[in-house]
């Protein structure tokens, strides 16, 4: 049965009414909505974010970091909750006018710095700490291409099929064929590079790989939009080695604990201020506030 025909009004009008599961967050307007000041921690960076895909890439970047001794890598990752609309507060739109998760400030220049967009944020860590990004001029080149290759694909994967396909109020066919078709190409895209190289951007773990992962690699796990047996994910089975194995490193798993406040209790830390609090979480780091 064909979808009804829209037909476009003359002139868009904003229908708070539109229905859908972040409909009550979406606004065709920037800038904040309330006052309120961002805390900010003991330690040189402090991260404003959620443990949703481009939340986990930073924390991941940033307990990568750690592993490899970077005491300067040190941060505070304080919890916004997008659903109660934090991201419009006075001072989460300071650090990102443009109200989306990640956020960072670094604290260790002054004034302090922010850095915000996943992407750019991961380049800046790459850059200030000379790590996950290779020198070679050539691989650094294919790292960064790869970086701005999830950038522009994976809002096809979120907010396309995503949205589309497990969160819109109402299922119509052409939106969902359309986006299930562009997350088959893109996963086949990433499916033939992984085939002739162990990383993204051949024989390196970088910046790329923690960028690509926290989304395609949650796809072909079945962990998001339950979109799995719909999408023949077993197909991809280059990715699906590479998903394994990144997600077996000890920085990985400590990073998509960070700030996510879904699914086991044993895989969630709201927030995190020290090493330690992945040892010695409270109640209060496991679950959201009314829970």
């Amino acid at each position: 049965m064909s979808d009804a025909t829209y037909t476009p009004p003359k002139v868009w009008t904003w229908d708070k009414e539109s229905g859908g599961r972040f409909a009550n967050i979406n606004r065709p307007i920037a800038g904040p909505t309330h006052d309120k000041d961002l805390p900010v921690g003991k330690h040189p960076l402090q991260l404003y974010s959620l443990g949703t895909p481009n939340g986990v890439k930073v924390t991941i970047m940033l307990e990568e970091l750690l592993a490899k001794g970077h005491v300067g890598a040190e941060y505070d990752a304080w919890l916004i909750n997008i659903g109660a609309g934090d991201q419009f507060g006075s001072g989460f739109v300071s650090a990102n006018p443009n109200s989306k998760i990640p956020a960072l400030m670094d604290h260790s220049v002054s004034p302090p710095q922010r850095v915000f967009e996943s992407g750019s944020i991961l380049l800046y860590l790459a850059d200030k700490f000379g790590e996950f990004l290779p020198k070679d001029p050539r691989k650094r080149t294919e790292a960064i291409s790869w970086l701005m290759w999830q950038m522009g694909s994976a809002p096809f994967l979120g907010g396309g099929f995503g949205h589309f396909y497990a969160y819109a109020p109402e299922k119509y066919e052409y939106p969902i064929n359309r986006y299930a078709m562009e997350v088959k190409r893109q996963l086949d895209v990433l499916n033939r590079q992984l085939a002739e190289n162990q990383y993204m951007a051949g024989d390196e773990y970088s910046i790329a790989d923690m960028a690509i992962w926290p989304w395609y690699g949650a796809l072909v796990l079945g962990l998001v939009y339950g979109a799995g047996e719909f999408l023949s994910v077993h197909e991809y089975t280059h990715v699906i080695r590479w998903t394994k194995q990144i997600g077996e490193r000890p920085a990985v798993k400590r990073g998509r604990m960070v700030n996510s406040t879904y699914g086991k209790p044993e895989n969630q830390l709201r927030e995190r201020h020290d090493a330690s609090d992945f040892e010695t979480r409270t109640q209060d780091k496991l679950e959201p506030e009314g829970q």
